[in-house]
């Protein structure tokens, strides 16, 4: 129960019992759907690469950009963008403000791989498909609110 302060709602507490159930059952969701293995099979890529070649298909990254994006130091994204590279997925050019750095850019092959695992993380679990409109609209409200901005 809430005393009406948003700090002792065990509702609103992220290390809540409620709030790790919750958190385990999306988790599950998401994650025991094995997309994972499904994109990696399809596109010919570990999960990684693949994440890191649908962040360039988006858009041309910086290395150090890219690195950010993917969470991992500059080295490793070096070694990533090089298989990707060498597979001709993605290309380097040079970045056009700062000479030093480089650019990383999805070939039309790349793109292509990427669109193919953008396709099939896209698609939803077919438990989805079981919920009626007003519990999807209700799902779609509870996530857009803690979900971060885009």
């Amino acid at each position: 129960m809430s005393d009406g302060r948003k700090g002792n709602d065990p509702r609103r507490d992220p290390g809540s019992d409620l709030s790790r159930e919750v958190w385990t059952l999306m988790s599950e969701l998401v994650l025991d759907h094995q997309r994972r293995r499904e994109v990696s099979d399809a596109v010919g890529l570990s999960f990684s690469r693949t994440r890191a070649l649908r962040r360039v298909a988006d858009g041309p990254m910086s290395m150090g950009e890219l690195a950010a994006a993917l969470g991992i130091d500059r080295p490793n994204a070096t070694v990533l963008v090089d298989d990707l590279e060498g597979q001709g997925l993605v290309r380097r050019r040079p970045h056009p403000t700062d000479r030093r750095a480089k650019m990383v850019e999805a070939t039309p092959k790349g793109k292509k791989l990427a669109k193919r695992a953008n396709d099939i993380l896209g698609t939803p679990p077919a438990a989805l498909g079981t919920l009626g409109g007003e519990d999807l609209e209700a799902l779609r409200r509870v996530l857009t609110s803690i979900a971060p901005q885009r």
